[in-house]
C-alpha cells in the first residue's frame, strides 16, 4: 500500500504533552534495534556506527555484517511497521502499533531468529532515568501513528538543512545521523584537537568527546526542557560562548545542560524556517569557533549555492 503524504506540512507542530507516551515507547524500540548495531557493526569513532540515518519512510540503520550475509533495519512511519532485510532477500517485518516494550523485544527476537541471526543483545535501555530491562518493561505501551509520523517528517526537514550546514565544512566531521540513545538528530563538527579528558566520564563519554567538537541538532525534548528544540553548543565550552546572542532572537542558552536551544515553535512558525535554522547553525558555530581559536581557514571553504528543490509539473 502506498500512501500520498505530499501535502502534508513538512514541519508540523509536535508539543511534548501530545505524544510524549509515544516517544516513550518509540525510543525503546529504536533502543532494542541500535543494540543489534552495537552487537554487529564494525566500531567506528566517536559511535558513529551505532548511529541510524533518516530515509525517505522513516530510519534505518546501516548496513549490518552477519558472517557472510548482511542485515539492516527500517522503522518505516508511512506504513508504520519494522522492516528486516537480509542481502539474502529474506524479509520479516513487525507492525508499529500500541504493544509494550516487553512485548515489541519478543517480536523482533523472533524476527531476528526466523531470518537465521542470532545475537546477544544487552537488554538494558541506556540515557534514560530509571530504564527497565526491555523484557519486562510493560509500562511503555503506547504508539500514535500520526505522532510518530509527524517527528519523522521533521527529522526530513533537519536532515536536510543539517546536510547544507555540514557541506562547507572541510575538517572532520560526522554524518548527519541519529542517536537512538539521547533520541536526537545530529551533527557534529572537529577541530582536529584533542580535549581534556574528562574525569569520572563512561566509555561512551570518553569516546565521544576525545577531541574538541561544536555540534548542533533536533531533539524532541525531555527533562530540564519540554518541547522539541534544534541544540548547539561547542566540548569543552570556551570561556564567553554563553555570554553571546546567536540568532535569530528566540534562541536562549540552557546552563544546566550548556547548550544553546532554539525552539522548534520558532522555526515551524518562521517566514522561512530553513533561513532561521541556518542563521542559528552558522551563528553558533562562528561563535564557538572563533572563541576556541580554531583554525577556520583550514578548516573551512565557502558555503556551495544549493539550487531550490524541483517542482513537480502541475497536473492538467
Amino acid at each position: 500500500m502506498t500512501k500520498n503524504v505530499a501535502a502534508l506540512d513538512p514541519w508540523p507542530d509536535l508539543p511534548l504533552e501530545a505524544w510524549k507516551d509515544t516517544y516513550a515507547t518509540l525510543h525503546m524500540w529504536t533502543q532494542i534495534v541500535g543494540k543489534t548495531c552495537l552487537a554487529l557493526a564494525p566500531p567506528q569513532n566517536h559511535w558513529w556506527h551505532i548511529a541510524f540515518r533518516v530515509t525517505a519512510r522513516g530510519l534505518a540503520t546501516g548496513p549490518m555484517p552477519y558472517g557472510s550475509r548482511t542485515l539492516d533495519a527500517e522503522f518505516d512511519f508511512i506504513e508504520h511497521e519494522l522492516v528486516l532485510r537480509t542481502s539474502e532477500g529474506a524479509a520479516e517485518k513487525i507492525a508499529l502499533r500500541p504493544r509494550s516494550v516487553a512485548e515489541f523485544y519478543r517480536a523482533y527476537l523472533a524476527a531476528l531468529k526466523q531470518l537465521d541471526v542470532h545475537v546477544k543483545l544487552w537488554p538494558v535501555p541506556v540515557e534514560v532515568e530509571h530504564p527497565i530491562r526491555f523484557p519486562e518493561d510493560e509500562t511503555h505501551a503506547s504508539y500514535d501513528p500520526e505522532y510518530a509520523n509527524r517527528h519523522w517528517r521533521i527529522l526530513v526537514q533537519a536532515d536536510d538543512v543539517l546536510r547544507r550546514f555540514r557541506a562547507p565544512f572541510l575538517g572532520k566531521c560526522s554524518p548527519v545521523h541519529f542517536f537512538w540513545g539521547s533520541f536526537d538528530l545530529a551533527v557534529t563538527r572537529f577541530s582536529g584537537r584533542r580535549a581534556p579528558e574528562r574525569p569520572g566520564a563512561d566509555r561512551m563519554t570518553q569516546e565521544a568527546y576525545s577531541h574538541e567538537v561544536i555540534s548542533a541538532g533536533f531533539w524532541a525534548g525531555s527533562g530540564a526542557v519540554q518541547e522539541a528544540a534544534f541544540y548547539a553548543y561547542a566540548a569543552p565550552e570556551p570561556a564567553g560562548l554563553r555570554d553571546l546572542v546567536p540568532q535569530p532572537s528566540s534562541v536562549y542558552y540552557h546552563p544546566p545542560m550548556g547548550i544553546f536551544i532554539l525552539p522548534y515553535a520558532a522555526v515551524r512558525t518562521a517566514t522561512s524556517p530553513v533561513d532561521a535554522l541556518l542563521a542559528f547553525l552558522q551563528s553558533t558555530y562562528d561563535a564557538a569557533a572563533d572563541l576556541a581559536h580554531w583554525d577556520r581557514n583550514a578548516l573551512e571553504r565557502p558555503a556551495p549555492s544549493v539550487a531550490p528543490p524541483p517542482v513537480a509539473p502541475t497536473r492538467r
